[in-house]
């Protein structure tokens, strides 16, 4: 997701440029920072496009400690984590550091067309003063309240999407199974009242065939359901359901 951000942000005149730990990401040279160091001491605004708790940890407290880059004025929160664990770290930052929760969805093909959805926590002012940049990268923008916010709103919303991936997966295998033409059937839903995202882009969604793997976008979905009920008032039985289908995913077949 990162690398598509960044270019949507170059080829709208910003002077951004992007760090990562593998040298190989799809980045032209001239908007790439190999050293941790070179790109700490340049960066103002940071979003951050990592995987999970611990990357975000080695990002800004760990490894490269980037919270203590000497010009950082803006932290934008663009990784799925815990609502919780977000919302303990205006504690952990320096209090000079405007913080603005801001993750995305629609995978990668949206962040390729620059099309992304974004929900969004802070004060109206920050989040006005974020939106030039936000534009460059997305198409739909919804603050849904203070800092924190707006992971809530995306943990939830994954929570839906983790569903529709385990049950539209589920349908397919099954319409295989009965004698039924899953590209037939995929048609009928797009149409229907089982329409969802997954099914709808099926054969665009990077993800969508992909069975369970380590590190893969199914483990990444398993990881967000883990993050709603991270914050859940109270014990959901369906979500740890869901986990478990997603886990026994394997890659799909046409035959």
């Amino acid at each position: 997701m990162g690398a598509p951000m960044l270019a949507a942000l170059c080829a709208n005149g910003f002077p951004a440029k992007g760090f990562d730990l593998r040298a190989d990401v799809d980045v032209p040279p001239q908007h790439f920072e190999p050293s941790a160091a070179r790109f700490a001491a340049e960066i103002t605004t940071l979003f951050t496009v990592v995987r999970d708790i611990g990357e975000t940890e080695a990002l800004l407290f760990d490894q490269q400690n980037l919270a203590q880059a000497p010009q950082l004025t803006r932290l934008v929160i663009c990784s799925t984590l815990s609502p919780r664990y977000v919302r303990d770290l205006p504690d952990r930052m320096p209090p000079h550091i405007t913080l603005i929760d801001a993750p995305m969805s629609g995978a990668q093909i949206a962040a390729q067309n620059a099309s992304l959805s974004f929900m969004l926590g802070g004060s109206t002012t920050e989040i006005n003063a974020l939106m030039p940049l936000l534009r460059a990268m997305g198409q739909y923008f919804h603050h849904m309240g203070p800092f924190g916010a707006g992971m809530q709103a995306k943990v939830l919303n994954n929570l839906l999407a983790a569903s529709n991936t385990a049950m539209t997966r589920l349908v397919l295998d099954w319409a295989k199974t009965s004698g039924l033409d899953p590209d037939k059937l995929l048609a009928l839903i797009a149409t229907s009242s089982g329409q969802n995202w997954l099914a709808s882009g099926f054969d665009q969604i990077e993800f969508a065939k992909d069975g369970h793997a380590p590190g893969n976008t199914i483990e990444i979905l398993i990881k967000d359901v883990k993050s709603a009920l991270d914050a859940a008032p109270e014990n959901h039985p369906l979500p740890r359901a869901i986990i478990d289908c997603l886990s026994a995913l394997r890659p799909y077949s046409d035959h």
